[in-house]
């Protein structure tokens, strides 16, 4: 089922994309494909995101019944539950949208890994296969050799994107001091990692990946950006109306 109605159709997009593109450039029918699918996902990442929002606006409500009902399991769930419920909050709405996510991620890598070579025994009657494919990208990347600059920009743009989807957290403690502030400590240090150790894993990672990979993370990533920069200006809450979002 994978391959028949996520990779398959995916990787024909990708060969249409190549043939219609001057000069049959696989790397910008890459681009392109990469492009197209993020539109596509772009309203599961806002419902994703307003969750988000809606979840950080009722945690001085959460806390409190956290401290009210302290001991009491059960009614601790539901009173949270009820207050979701009045905000019209699905908790688990992201867990939701990201498993539907994930099987569309895996099929563009499965595509994109072998994208430079052409298997007409999976394109569709209606795919007409190019003649030859261009793995140049502006004449300067060879989608055919891994190339070190790509994943450099992979790790570069994962930093920018992760520094703008996270607020700023500060270096953690060398030792933490109490229980009370295990919570804030771990949270910082999680927050650290993701934003200075992650990035330079996912170049280590990009090294040994081929460079049509890494073109379509950089697009994602870029695309990512862009959406953060727009969310940051364009959908920031006035004081006025601090009353968590409805994701319904």
């Amino acid at each position: 089922m994978f391959k028949t109605y996520l990779s398959t159709p995916l990787y024909n997009a990708l060969i249409y994309l190549s043939d219609i593109i001057p000069g049959h450039s696989i790397g910008l029918a890459i681009i392109a494909l990469t492009l197209i699918i993020k539109l596509i996902l772009l309203p599961l990442y806002h419902q994703m995101w307003r969750t988000q929002q809606a979840m950080k606006a009722v945690e001085p409500e959460l806390k409190i019944i956290k401290e009210k009902y302290k001991g009491e399991r059960e009614e601790q769930a539901r009173q949270t539950m009820a207050l979701y419920k009045k905000y019209k909050i699905n908790p688990f709405s992201g867990v939701i949208i990201m498993f539907i996510q994930l099987p569309v991620l895996l099929a563009l890598f499965y595509v994109f890994k072998d994208s430079i070579n052409l298997h007409p025994d999976l394109l569709y009657s209606f795919v007409k296969a190019p003649t030859v494919l261009n793995t140049q990208l502006f004449g300067v990347i060879d989608l055919a050799v891994k190339s070190y600059p790509l994943a450099l920009m992979v790790g570069l743009t994962q930093f920018i994107q992760i520094s703008l989807s996270m607020p700023y957290q500060p270096t953690p403690a060398k030792k933490i001091n109490s229980e009370a502030n295990f919570g804030e400590d771990f949270k910082s240090m999680m927050g650290w990692q993701m934003r200075y150790i992650m990035p330079v894993f996912i170049i280590f990672v990009s090294l040994g990946l081929p460079s049509a990979v890494t073109i379509y993370w950089v697009t994602s990533n870029l695309f990512s950006v862009g959406h953060e920069l727009i969310k940051k200006y364009y959908f920031i809450e006035s004081p006025s109306n601090q009353k968590p979002l409805s994701v319904n």
